[in-house]
């Protein structure tokens, strides 16, 4: 007999031969794409002890020739501790119960990570403060000296 759980190995997604749609632009290889299915964490019934459905998805970020080179950066970035020091970017989905509806939801977060990466950020432009917000800031300082200054009078024994 069988057992229902797959050996935890890693390697590269059977889904779809092509890869990953990011946009009309990227898609990502699946060569660069690996998956694990894992015991899901949490309440589960009886499934959770015999069926290993949540998705550990890998992404060769560091070695993906489908990104440009600053889209890259900006992918290290966002990814925060998600990325490895190997270069990949891990995804772990076990909110649903089943493998496929896990393995969709942990593409479709690697899509969004992928598609935050793409948006170049807008440069900061550096401005000076208003001659009236500067008055205003002078004014607000004396206030609060005048305040402070009032607090530390004289005392009166009495």
């Amino acid at each position: 007999m069988s057992s229902p759980i797959e050996p935890a190995t890693w390697g590269p997604t059977p889904a779809s031969a092509a890869g990953l749609r990011v946009n009309h632009q990227i898609l990502i290889p699946a060569t660069d794409l690996e998956e694990r299915f894992i015991r899901s964490p949490g309440p589960g019934g009886q499934n959770v002890n015999k069926l290993a459905t949540a998705v550990q998805l890998r992404f060769d970020a560091a070695r993906c020739l489908a990104l440009p080179e600053p889209m890259r950066e900006r992918l290290a970035g966002l990814a925060g501790r998600r990325l490895g020091s190997d270069g990949f970017i891990t995804i772990e989905a076990h909110r649903y119960r089943t493998r496929e509806r896990n393995r969709d939801d942990a593409r479709q977060r690697l899509v969004q990570l992928l598609l935050q990466a793409t948006e170049v950020p807008k440069p900061r432009r550096p401005t000076r403060p208003s001659r009236g917000a500067r008055e205003r800031r002078m004014e607000a300082k004396h206030q609060r000296a005048q305040t402070k200054q009032r607090r530390s009078g004289p005392l009166l024994d009495g």
